[in-house]
């Protein structure tokens, strides 16, 4: 495993360092780049570590994350919704970060003595492991506050119900059996509360719960294009906005998993 230190940007990326045998990571050509110390190396076993420093960013000590390692590529970021949230959190609210990918496929003996669950995405946060996408983003919006993320209670549950029906759908052998027409009517309803209440779900601008189901829209569109020849279709116009807005936003860019990792997550539902 390799580590490199992240300073959320909004520039272009347009370089990339790559390190042993886990991870690129693509920076500006201003960005410095140092050895971490010794004793991080012991501690995780690496032969060799980089930190990246981009200058047009804070200067905290980075938080440390785990999260899923590409399947399909070397040194590339994996298809988990949930890891992606929690890294579109740190990016929108500029916290540098510390990125280890994990391969859960052979899950090495430091990462179950940190999460024995052997679940990502985990974090260290006051020196303390933290499981769950959930808790990870509320403990940041706790402790970050600036600039505020958080979705009124009232809001929190809009577009809820899409993911859990995509799956369905993705899921469903039988063309008649009305999960077509369920993720439809819960894409219908989002449609129409966007029109009104847009181009985000608490207005104006992004919040907590479109960085929760920006991933989840981005699972869904690469799919079900893939597996069921499907889209969102043209009658919803606000949703496909919507989508777009959040995939082309910098920090989705740099975290979105790769068409070919989503495609791989989710073959075994499909096939099983």
């Amino acid at each position: 495993m390799s580590t490199a230190r992240i300073q959320p940007t909004a520039c272009s990326l347009s370089s990339t360092v790559r390190h042993l045998g886990f991870f690129n990571v693509r920076l500006p050509r201003s960005a410095a780049i140092s050895s971490n110390s010794f004793d991080r190396v012991r501690r995780y076993g690496i032969r060799k570590a980089l930190t990246v420093s981009m200058s047009s960013a804070s200067s905290s000590d980075p938080l440390e994350i785990l999260v899923k390692a590409s399947g399909t590529t070397p040194n590339k970021l994996g298809d988990c919704p949930f890891c992606q949230r929690v890294l579109l959190t740190l990016e929108e609210k500029h916290l540098p970060y510390d990125l280890k990918l994990v391969d859960l496929t052979n899950k090495p003996e430091w990462f179950l003595k940190i999460n024995s669950e052997g679940k990502v995405p985990v974090i260290k946060l006051d020196e303390k492991w933290m499981p769950d996408s959930d808790v990870i983003t509320q403990a940041l919006e706790e402790k970050y506050p600036n600039p505020p993320l958080g979705t009124p209670p009232e809001k929190s549950s809009v577009g809820s119900k899409i993911f859990s029906t995509f799956i369905g759908f993705l899921k469903s052998k039988d063309p008649s059996d009305g999960t077509e027409q369920a993720l439809i009517e819960e894409l219908r309803s989002f449609n129409n509360y966007i029109k009104e209440n847009g181009p985000f779900v608490n207005g104006k601008e992004v919040s907590a719960v479109d960085l929760s189901l920006g991933p989840k829209l981005h699972h869904l569109e690469i799919a079900l294009g893939h597996y069921k020849n499907w889209s969102v279709p043209d009658s919803l116009p606000y949703t496909k906005s919507y989508m777009k807005s959040i995939f082309s936003r910098d920090s989705f860019i740099k975290t979105r998993a790769q068409p070919e990792d989503v495609i791989a997550g989710w073959r075994p539902k499909v096939l099983g």
